[in-house]
């Protein structure tokens, strides 16, 4: 056994780890977060397979690679491959396939290519009972395999993102300009759903976070005018906050993108913590020069050195972050997006390898 796994098997998970974080004290560690691991990654790190439905192998793997809780996706859509296995993908398929001859093409028959809603006959015609029909089984079946001290953390969201897909990107923003009325139903609807899953979520033993995945920029700044984000999405983020602290929920937030010019606006929606601060475009230091008192700082190791780096600069990269944001807590070591299944698993072993030896508390990193 390397000495890597023989200091991870000395840790016991511990959410309360990830709640010093939040509230910016110090823990006995830098908590490991992420919002995605993907499926043949958990399996390389094991050493067999694990898959959807396994979920006392993802439990392992969580506890095995140091983390405190277990991700479970809820909502209408996933993190990372977006619909593919998601509620969302199940309506679809079932709208698509009325209109296709091509039935065994998966590409026909995703959102990401299919648009659904052009018209109020659209928006009538779609079946919004049949995809707010979550299901929580993996939530309640979980329970037998969580160790002591280990929570569960929901994504969902996509309030944003799942409503442009709806429309397609480009009609979404004609109709913001010329049929408002239209956009703004389709958004109550889709956000309707996201917070009956949330209200469903909190009445789950163990969790611990909501966590909304909802890309708001590009690495130029914000996908539509922060005006329209503030008065189309913003309020339904804002109750999305007020339902987890009223259930005693962390409120999670991740975007991709430039969000300077959200960045108050996030914050004010009661955001606890927001990942992964885009190393492709944005500057954490920064980050947390000016805002790291106010909220939680998760990821920004670079997804493209885990991808095609060395384990060594992987180790030098992730003792940089940890050396300035980690001092006081408010800080979770992560990826710059998630753990993909083009990662190298060297690479990502480096990065939780590197957060056990240098991320203990005080910080002393020369």
């Amino acid at each position: 056994m390397s000495m890597f796994r023989k200091n991870l098997a000395d840790i016991k998970p511990d959410f309360r780890r990830v709640q010093r974080a939040l509230h910016h004290e110090e823990p006995d560690r830098v908590p490991f977060v992420e919002g995605a691991v993907d499926y043949k990654i958990m399996s390389r790190f094991i050493g067999r397979p694990v898959t959807d439905d396994d979920l006392a192998s993802q439990v392992e793997f969580w506890v095995g690679a140091g983390y405190d809780y277990i991700l479970i996706n809820s909502g209408m859509m996933r993190p990372g491959k977006v619909t593919k296995g998601s509620q969302i993908s199940k309506v679809i398929q079932g709208v698509l396939q009325r209109d296709t001859t091509d039935e065994k093409d998966d590409r026909t028959l995703t959102l990401e290519d299919h648009s659904l809603i052009h018209t109020e006959k659209d928006f009538e015609a779609f079946p919004w009972v049949e995809a707010a029909r979550l299901d929580y089984c993996r939530f309640h079946d979980v329970q037998a395999y969580l160790p002591d001290g280990m929570k569960i953390i929901a994504t969902s969201g996509k309030i944003f993102t799942l409503t442009w897909m709806l429309m397609g990107y480009e009609d979404f923003n004609v109709n913001l300009k010329l049929n408002p009325g239209l956009v703004s139903r389709v958004i109550e609807n889709v956000a309707a759903i996201q917070l009956s899953d949330i209200r469903q979520l909190a009445e789950i033993p163990n969790l611990a976070v909501v966590w909304a995945v909802d890309d708001l920029a590009f690495h130029t700044g914000p996908m539509i005018s922060p005006n329209d984000l503030r008065k189309y999405f913003f309020p339904w983020y804002e109750e999305f906050g007020k339902i987890c602290r009223d259930n005693n929920l962390y409120f999670f937030f991740h975007s991709d993108g430039v969000l300077w010019d959200l960045m108050e606006d996030l914050i004010a929606l009661g955001v606890d913590a927001l990942h992964p601060i885009d190393p492709t475009c944005m500057d954490i230091e920064e980050v947390k020069e000016k805002i790291g008192d106010r909220v939680c700082i998760i990821g920004n190791i670079s997804n493209e050195i885990l991808a095609i780096g060395t384990p060594d600069e992987v180790t030098e990269l992730t003792k940089k972050r940890l050396k300035v944001l980690a001092p006081g807590g408010g800080y979770c070591l992560g990826s710059g997006n998630s753990i993909p299944d083009w990662a190298k698993i060297e690479n990502y072993r480096a990065m939780l390898e590197a957060g056990i030896k240098y991320g203990y508390y005080p910080i002393d990193i020369q």
